[in-house]
């Protein structure tokens, strides 16, 4: 196995983390989380979404919380985005970067966004053109790669089939999604494999939720194939509404732990990091989600 050299770390915990919350979180804390994981070296950070706040009603102050937070110089701030609309107000809120969804599942496609995979991509089309003629860098996200709450196994040539479209349409990176966090190792690689056979491994990213504990485990397998993008959450935030008992994201620390004692390098601090999460679980009245935080944390009250 071979190994990279360094990984870049993209920091979903403000978005993804949060968006599932059911206490409302101001913004002025959303804000502090940012600036924090931009403080410990994060240099790629999700700021929010601009989904409609019916939908996502946790999301609903992403502008505010664009225009208030410190932007560090080679910091990127992506945000999602579904339609013309979201894009357009992430063109007004200066945003450089934005991501754009589809799944790998069918009946999952219909349940969470009401139309096909095919009428997905089709109403992404406009939303990259447009994006990309603002000279706006597009991220794509493939869901359910390693399984789907409704439909069971997903074969990994269904996942390469939409990482390609997604390519092909000019997404930079196409970020693969454990959403329901049931993936295991050697299924994790076969499924890279197949799609890095329509994908370049540069352009491939790591999307692990930690549900049956595998993510760490999913990661570390397929960082040997040469895939040097994950995707986590500082604290282990989220989980995915429609998968009963779904945890959160791969949490950050956790992974910064398992990259340090690799010698790979990403540029980020861990003791920052852990008190990000101990920051953000102390807002929510939350134990945090991770296995170093919560070390720190019983370590601090010996």
């Amino acid at each position: 196995m071979a190994f990279p050299s360094s990984v870049r770390i993209v920091e979903v915990g403000p978005r993804d983390g949060l968006q599932n919350e059911a206490k409302a979180i101001p913004a002025e804390t959303k804000v502090e989380l940012i600036d924090r994981l931009a403080a410990a070296g994060c240099r790629t950070i999700e700021a929010g979404s601009f989904v409609s706040p019916r939908w996502v009603p946790q999301m609903a102050d992403t502008a505010v919380v664009l225009s208030r937070i410190r932007r560090h110089p080679g910091v990127s701030y992506p945000v999602l985005v579904p339609n013309m609309k979201g894009l357009e107000a992430a063109i007004d809120s200066g945003c450089e970067d934005i991501a754009v969804f589809a799944s790998a599942s069918e009946t999952f496609s219909r349940h969470n966004i009401n139309c096909s995979i095919d009428e997905s991509l089709e109403r992404f089309a406009p939303v990259l053109t447009a994006a990309h003629g603002h000279g706006i860098k597009v991220r794509g996200y493939v869901s359910c790669v390693l399984g789907c709450p409704y439909q069971g196994a997903v074969a990994p040539e269904s996942v390469a089939d939409i990482a390609r479209r997604l390519f092909a349409a000019g997404c930079y990176e196409v970020s693969l999604g454990d959403t329901i966090g049931t993936g295991t190792p050697f299924a994790a690689m076969k499924m890279v494999e197949t799609v890095a056979q329509d994908v370049p491994l540069s352009a491939i990213a790591l999307h692990f939720h930690d549900t049956c504990g595998q993510a760490l485990a999913n990661i570390y397998a397929c960082l040997g194939l040469g895939v040097s993008v994950v995707d986590s959450a500082v604290g282990g935030l989220g989980g995915c509404p429609y998968a009963k008992g779904a945890s959160g994201n791969v949490a950050t620390e956790d992974l910064l732990y398992m990259l340090n004692g690799m010698d790979v390098e990403t540029g980020v601090d861990l003791d920052q990091i852990v008190n990000a999460a101990l920051f953000v679980s102390r807002v929510l009245g939350k134990h945090p989600n991770s296995r170093v935080a919560s070390a720190r944390l019983t370590q601090a009250n010996c």
